[in-house]
């Protein structure tokens, strides 16, 4: 009888429970045991090491809609790979981590994190040494390299289209602009997407340089004197600093255009897992044991070409812009982007919407 442990490290997001319920329901069935590694690598670096087993009553699959996760993701200043650089504790945290993997005598371990966290897991690979590693990507940001989804993504895209919908009866009624800044870090993904789904006038995203004063003259040039401009976390206004929805604000502001910004923030991160997140995460879930079946390790699932599927943690690694992680000194993170010939971008200059100074 195998072993096996889940784990989700990295943010929150939609889907988490349920790929944590499918894995359990799979492995279950091959009648395998199931623990669940609580708060992440912050749990593994406890002593001992905090976890629970799964039984049929753990995680109903009720619950397994519910967004955030039901094994939680990590407390502010535990010692993790983050703060273990900081304090000068990477040696003895990567120990903590090797003597609980050896207490916990996994055969497996499944560890659903986003770029960030699976970058880690393949640059300290050798503390995995000994189980099967597979990995799977969940992110709001579509920022994982080799994966055309990740879990997580389509219910934030939900949850900002649905928050912007509202926004725009009020942005009518008021004869005003709503400036919303969205999620997704150096990614543009979510802002595009939503931005598509709601029909936005402009959508401003880290990719695509823009010009303040093309911006302002399309506002000012459009058949309507309301409706939302999307600008991703991740943008950049030369000479100014703030928050990127209060920049674009105060410069439509003084350019004569009513608006406010708007500031979604983590509703983003939640809400009941859409229907094509559940799919996704079942997907995943039926991948990753499946890989455990058959003797891989150090893999990632991946959906590639409408096929789920697995993919080397070394592909995954080395597939995208590999970048200095912002948080952890010395650590590298495989990073990926809105893509120039991304087809959403044609669209949306086709549909009108300003998306920056494209060729």
């Amino acid at each position: 009888m195998k072993r096996i442990g889940i784990m989700t490290t990295g943010g929150d997001c939609s889907g988490l429970n349920t790929v944590i319920q499918r894995i359990y329901r799979a492995a279950s069935l091959r009648g395998w045991q199931v623990i669940g590694i609580l708060d992440g690598t912050d749990g593994l670096s406890s002593a001992p090491p905090q976890f629970i087993k799964f039984d049929k009553d753990t995680l109903p699959i009720e619950n397994a809609r519910l967004a955030g996760s039901f094994l939680h993701n990590g407390r502010a200043n535990a010692l993790n790979f983050e703060t273990a650089i900081e304090r000068g504790k990477v040696e003895q945290f990567n120990n903590k981590l090797r003597k609980s993997l050896s207490e916990l005598k996994l055969d497996a371990l499944i560890l659903i994190g986003g770029n960030g966290s699976i970058s880690l897991a393949w640059c300290n690979k050798e503390i995995y040494a000994g189980l099967q590693l597979i990995c799977i990507p969940k992110t709001i940001d579509m920022d994982i390299p080799l994966t055309d989804k990740t879990i997580g993504f389509n219910t934030a895209v939900q949850q900002l289209t649905t928050f912007c919908d509202q926004l725009m009866l009020t942005a009518r009624s008021h004869h005003r602009w709503f400036v919303v800044q969205t999620m997704g870090r150096d990614c543009g993904q979510l802002a595009l997407n939503a931005g598509i789904a709601i029909g936005a006038n402009a959508i401003l995203i880290p990719e695509i340089k823009f010009d303040i004063n093309s911006l302002i003259s399309h506002i000012k040039g459009a058949d309507s004197d309301y409706g939302i401009i999307l600008v991703s976390e991740g943008i950049s206004l030369r000479g100014h600093s703030g928050r990127p929805a209060d920049m674009i604000s105060r410069k439509l502001t003084a350019a004569g255009i009513v608006n406010r910004p708007a500031f979604p923030e983590h509703t983003q991160r939640v809400g009941d897992t859409t229907a094509a997140d559940r799919i996704l995460a079942t997907r995943m879930a039926d991948c990753a044991v499946n890989a455990i079946e058959n003797n891989e390790t150090y893999v990632m699932t991946a959906i590639k070409d409408c096929k789920c599927t697995t993919v080397g943690l070394n592909e995954f690694f080395n597939a995208g812009e590999i970048t200095n992680d912002p948080r952890i000194p010395g650590v590298k993170t495989s990073d990926a982007y809105v893509s120039p010939d991304d087809p959403l971008l044609q669209i949306a200059v086709d549909m009108g919407i300003y998306i920056g100074e494209t060729k």
